[in-house]
């Protein structure tokens, strides 16, 4: 047993990546699902569509690694957060589609319980925000008819992606998530390491639905002996964000990093001491180990890599991904043309629901260049806006100032150099990218003892490239300025009768 099995679920596809005893992924699988708008602002997934493409893709990498399935040692899961689901526990249905982190929906809710904002970022560290999966449950239980009473009875189970691909896994023998997913549902008192029944009776939502909470290494139940051809323990879990922050070695206070899928999430290790933002930032839990958790401030944009996307499916500008460089490249840079992907709101440091996407310095000559370029550089403006957000709340010492980049987008050196010019800082991208599986491949194999400790893990981060700032000062800050520009006049528009 020398190989570790990583389900990277995300928004819009599953991965699933073999790492060898060296920590190197081997094999790999990727699938592809639908995403379902129901209505402005709304997006649910089938959670049919999250376990079929996560079982698949398992099944495909194991064959593609050529290993028979006994060279699996254990099995780490890392997944979109918030994304919220609640099932049948006897039959294991769900009773509604899975309703997606970027989900809009419960806005109203959440205004109708502004009286308690503070409260709710005192116990979880995070804002009363339609981001986070407890007001997702609420809806659910409030629009599924009879859901409530069920749940008050302990027939239903409520859970994020991990807790229901660990449920399907484990052929509903376990129903359980670890630290990280917990304090993304905005129920979990992340200073006493609970389950708030505070806040839980203050959205009407039954304890007894919830999952038990683990470390992000430990033992999360074995696989039905049917799914891979054995039994393999499951031992490692962590929320996207949190396994990417392990797979980059995030372990000293003060260093940070930045992931870019479908949205963007910066991080900053704050060790054992939780910081209350004064710049709407998020506290949150970055890791938890032997029963300590490690704190972390984050920073959370909703839209990244998925303006690519809309490049590709909603404009049909382009047919991969990859077009968006060379497009950037050959822009007239005398057209400075500012894109606010607000698309389902705005993030931090901002966190308005009611905001959507805009263009601004648009002339005749504006064409799929200058729209592929503002497309890129709108990543690292929102990046822009979370560090310095993080630069204002966190008194400790930064240390080495460079940030640590993986997902999708910083694979793009256009991108990349651009975040670089515009933080005024360098950017690391390391050599293996495929941090966010990293993260949970390291936390299952070092549970079970085929990887070393956190200080081995650190040695053998190896850096790719950094990308070092170059643009000129006064070019920066007039750049941030039409940026900022821009974003209040999208605030501005949201607020408009």
């Amino acid at each position: 047993m020398t190989h570790i099995l990583a389900i990277d679920q995300g928004t819009t596809s599953s991965r699933a990546i073999i790492f060898d005893a060296d920590m190197v992924p081997i094999a790999s699988a990727q699938e592809e699902f639908d995403q379902h708008f129901p209505q402005s602002g709304w997006v649910e997934h089938d959670p049919s569509d999250l376990w079929a493409s996560t079982a698949a893709t398992c099944r495909a990498a194991i064959e593609k690694a050529g290993l028979g399935v006994d060279a699996i040692t254990a099995i780490g899961i890392t997944n979109q957060r918030e994304t919220t689901l609640v099932w049948d526990r006897a039959t294991g249905q769900p009773i509604h589609n899975a309703i997606v982190w970027q989900d809009r929906r419960t806005a109203d809710i959440c205004r109708d319980l502004a009286e308690h904002a503070d409260l709710v970022t005192a116990k979880t560290g995070l804002l009363l925000d339609p981001y986070f999966s407890a007001t997702k449950v609420k809806w659910i239980l409030d629009h599924v008819e009879g859901a409530r009473e069920r749940a008050k009875a302990g027939e239903l189970a409520f859970g994020t992606v991990d807790s229901w691909l660990i449920w399907k896994l484990t052929a509903g023998a376990v129903h359980a998530t670890d630290a990280t997913n917990a304090c993304r549902t905005m129920l979990y008192d992340i200073h006493n390491g609970r389950w708030s029944s505070t806040i839980c009776g203050l959205l009407d939502i039954p304890m007894e639905m919830l999952p038990e909470v683990k470390d992000c290494a430990a033992d999360f139940g074995t696989t039905r002996p049917d799914l891979f051809g054995r039994a393999i323990p499951i031992m490692g879990v962590a929320g996207d964000q949190q396994a990417a922050t392990v797979g980059q070695a995030c372990f000293k206070p003060g260093m940070m990093k930045s992931t870019y899928g479908t949205g963007c999430f910066a991080l900053l290790n704050t060790g054992d001491t939780p910081v209350a933002s004064t710049s709407r930032l998020l506290t949150t839990i970055a890791y938890q180990l032997d029963g300590k958790p490690t704190y972390a401030l984050e920073g959370s944009i909703f839209i990244a890599g998925a303006v690519v996307q809309w490049l590709r499916d909603g404009l049909k500008m382009i047919r991969e991904a990859k077009e968006t460089q060379p497009l950037a490249e050959s822009s007239d840079l005398d057209q400075p043309v500012i894109l606010v992907p607000a698309f389902t709101g705005l993030g931090a440091p901002y966190w308005n629901a009611d905001c959507r996407g805009a263009i601004y310095g648009l002339s005749r000559n504006s064409g799929p260049a200058e729209l592929a370029r503002a497309a890129l550089e709108s990543v690292g403006y929102q990046t822009r806006d979370l560090l310095d957000a993080m630069r204002a709340d966190w008194a400790g010492d930064a240390g080495d100032a460079s940030l640590r980049v993986d997902g999708g987008m910083s694979a793009s050196d256009y991108a990349m150099q651009f975040l670089a010019d515009i933080i005024d800082a360098p950017v690391d991208r390391p050599k293996v990218q495929e941090t966010t599986a990293l993260g949970a491949a390291w936390l299952a194999g070092h549970r079970a003892g085929l990887y070393p400790d956190q200080a081995g893990f650190a040695e053998k981060w190896a850096l790719d490239q950094t990308f070092s700032p170059a643009m000129v000062p006064k070019d920066r800050a007039k750049k941030y300025h039409q940026w900022t520009r821009a974003v209040q006049a999208t605030l501005v528009f949201a607020g408009a009768d």
